[in-house]
């Protein structure tokens, strides 16, 4: 089984307006639970667009310069579609704990994806928990995970 992310490194955090306020609070949990935090934006509740909080945080997570990622935006499909489009991204949208285990577990997702419009902030922590602390498998599931990428 691979190990965790790695600590040593921030986690990536974006969102959208609609997402702002979840991203505040998940911002102080994660502080709390000992990670260090790149918010990389918005930073109000004003109309934004979700590329430019998505792209950032998928940057970051190519370049080696973050662990893994969390986004939120209303129905959590745009900045997913907007992650995946980076090379080594496996942005997972999951709206209860047990999707957010399976995208770790089976497919070694790097980011976790929020629909801040369809799930409680408790189950937003939930998940991102459960993500974070789940373990990749490997074996079976790595082949798969390959040829997501066409290796």
């Amino acid at each position: 089984m691979e190990a965790n992310f790695n600590r040593q490194l921030p986690l990536a955090i974006g969102a959208d307006h609609a997402g702002f306020e979840y991203k505040t609070q998940l911002i102080e949990m994660l502080k709390n639970a000992g990670w260090q935090v790149e918010d990389k934006g918005t930073y109000s509740a004003g109309s934004t667009d979700y590329p430019d909080y998505a792209q950032p945080v998928a940057n970051m997570i190519e370049e080696g310069k973050a662990a893994a990622g969390v986004l939120i935006c209303g129905s959590g499909n745009g900045i997913c579609m907007t992650a995946n489009k980076h090379k080594g991204i496996r942005a997972a949208l999951c709206w209860n704990t047990e999707l957010a285990e399976l995208a770790r577990q089976h497919n070694n997702a790097n980011i976790i994806c929020l629909p801040a419009r369809f799930v409680s902030i408790e189950l937003a922590k939930e998940m991102t928990e459960k993500f974070l602390a789940t373990a990749f498998e490997g074996g079976r599931h790595e082949k798969r995970v390959n040829k997501i990428s066409g290796q």
